[in-house]
């Protein structure tokens, strides 16, 4: 096995990416390795520091600031979030998934906290794309691929969800995506903070995660870097959005779901957290071990786990992350906790051995699967030290 700098190394020299960082964790043992570029053609070299948007890894960060509430007493995760987004006190679910979006019958129960963190609220995505529902979720919500300043403010966005039925009843089926997002909304009302506010004095803060926000200040945009996708026909990469792009300002609608830029170093600090059941460096209680166990243990059925395989590829969910529940490949070890950001990121721990995993590149997924065989071959990698 060639070691992780020459395997990063062969995906910038062939442009499949400008550059990367990852770091493997084991215990006190870290590896640090940044390759490659900031910028496509160009750009300062990368730098461990540097800082990258990481989309759906914002899902377990956010997933943690509920659970906070809940240790506080001021959430419980059978509460229906009613109580706290009106707006979805009478929701209504298609008749059928791939039904007309006004054939609709009333939601047999109540949403609630629990139903948000395991995303089987009835909001989100299914494995078809296709269905006139889900459609609502990209051209009235903005679903999909961050884009922070085209997303209206909470208030409204929740307003508009309002009017989207459902495509599952609560509680039925394992739906990727919305779930964070009214996950965010609820936490900023149920604390009176806005939701960046929050996650800076309950989480950022504490952990000494300094570099994760929702938008990039610009004393730091120099360390920021640009966004790609794979060009047409295997053509060079295209730019998404360039370090004074959309993350150069704060949104009007912080995502919980995938807003979030960070770096490697403050992502190893959040999975440290979570290995020492809840509790900061200098031993701080973040959250409960309680809470760390539930964020870190499936909560699907089997059914459920199947009817999900384009996303989590049989694997379990927890809340904000999925969880390993069967060794499929060498670095599934059951109990793995973590998930992959659209923009070609990925984060896991690994309670049972202590490790920590974590990968950042600026190309994104085309889909959410196949996974790209860098990520493939960094987790390998990982399993094999």
């Amino acid at each position: 096995m060639s070691g992780l700098r020459e395997l990063l190394d062969a995906y910038v020299d062939d442009g499949s990416l400008p550059g990367a960082v990852a770091l493997v964790a084991r215990g006190d043992r870290v590896e640090t390795v940044a390759v490659g570029r900031a910028e496509a053609g160009g750009g300062a070299p990368m730098a461990r520091d540097s800082i990258f948007r990481v989309a759906s890894l914002t899902k377990p960060v956010v997933a943690a600031a509920a659970m906070a509430l809940v240790d506080d007493g001021l959430l419980a995760l059978d509460a229906p979030v009613a109580r706290w987004l009106p707006e979805l006190a009478s929701p209504v679910v298609v008749r059928r998934p791939d039904g007309p979006v006004d054939d609709v019958v009333p939601a047999v129960r109540p949403v609630t906290v629990e139903d948000l963190l395991t995303f089987r609220a009835g909001w989100g995505f299914p494995s078809d794309f296709s269905f006139p529902a889900v459609g609502l979720l990209f051209s009235e919500l903005r679903q999909g691929p961050p884009q922070p300043q085209a997303v209206a403010p909470p208030d409204a966005w929740t307003k508009v969800l309002s009017r989207i039925p459902m495509l599952y009843q609560p509680g039925e089926a394992w739906l990727y995506n919305t779930c964070s997002d009214i996950l965010g909304v609820l936490i900023a009302r149920v604390s009176g903070r806005t939701l960046p506010e929050f996650l800076s004095e309950r989480v950022f803060g504490p952990l000494g995660m300094a570099d994760t926000g929702f938008a990039v200040p610009a004393g730091d945009l120099g360390r920021f870097t640009g966004c790609y996708r794979a060009g047409a026909d295997g053509g060079p990469l295209e730019l998404v959005d360039a370090p004074d792009g959309q993350w150069s300002r704060p949104p009007a609608f912080p995502s919980g779901a995938g807003g979030l830029v960070s770096t490697a170093s403050d992502l190893y600090a959040f999975a440290r957290m979570l290995l020492a059941t809840g509790r900061t460096r200098d031993g701080r209680a973040l959250l409960s071990p309680e809470s760390v166990r539930r964020m870190t243990t499936d909560r699907l059925t089997p059914a459920q786990r199947a009817a999900s395989e384009v996303f989590l590829e049989g694997q379990g969910w927890g809340f904000g992350g999925s969880v390993d529940v069967a060794r499929r490949e060498p670095w599934n070890v059951p109990g793995r906790y973590g998930w992959v950001g659209g923009t070609g990121t990925a984060a896991h721990v690994v309670p049972s051995t202590g490790a920590v995993t974590v990968l950042l590149t600026q190309v994104a997924l085309p889909g959410p699967s196949p996974l790209p065989a860098v990520m493939r071959d960094f987790w390998r990698y990982a399993a094999s030290v």
